[in-house]
């Protein structure tokens, strides 16, 4: 795990939203605010929330998909935090799946993102993380059994 100078790992919590489509299974993605990069929803810890609450939270909020969400992460990934003034630290992100069973028509950061159903191929080639990528694959290929 990378560490900064300080020896502070920034953490966060995502969400993979899911569904089985043809017997092969899809994820949703949306695009970053700021640079539209396909990502999957994410956020900051909580404190009235556990983590994989806090992560459905995310989902509702930015992709606008509500469902069964495991209470146990799949993995985590690690990715450099950028910050408005230049700086970059690491954040470990605990990815937990999210079965989606309401798709909405209206949510918070609808006119903020575009969200996009693809195969978990697809998914994959479009994240720019390698660890991220990895992680959908590694679910796609178990079945979606993690």
């Amino acid at each position: 795990m990378s560490k900064t100078p300080a020896d502070k790992t920034l953490r966060q919590i995502a969400a993979l939203p899911w569904r089985m489509r043809g017997g092969k299974i899809e994820v949703l993605l949306v695009t970053s605010r700021e640079t539209k990069r396909w990502v999957i929803a994410k956020g900051n810890l909580m404190m009235d929330l556990s983590d994989h609450l806090a992560a459905a939270q995310e989902a509702y909020e930015e992709a606008g998909v509500q469902g069964d969400i495991s209470p146990s992460p799949m993995g985590s990934y690690v990715y450099d935090k950028r910050f408005k003034d230049g700086r970059a630290l690491p954040c470990v992100v605990d990815v937990y799946p999210l079965e989606v069973l309401i798709q909405l028509g209206s949510w918070p950061e609808l006119h903020q993102r575009t969200r996009q159903w693809m195969s978990a191929e697809e998914a994959a080639s479009s994240v720019d993380e390698a660890d991220l990528a990895a992680l959908i694959r590694t679910f796609a290929d178990t079945g979606a059994r993690i």
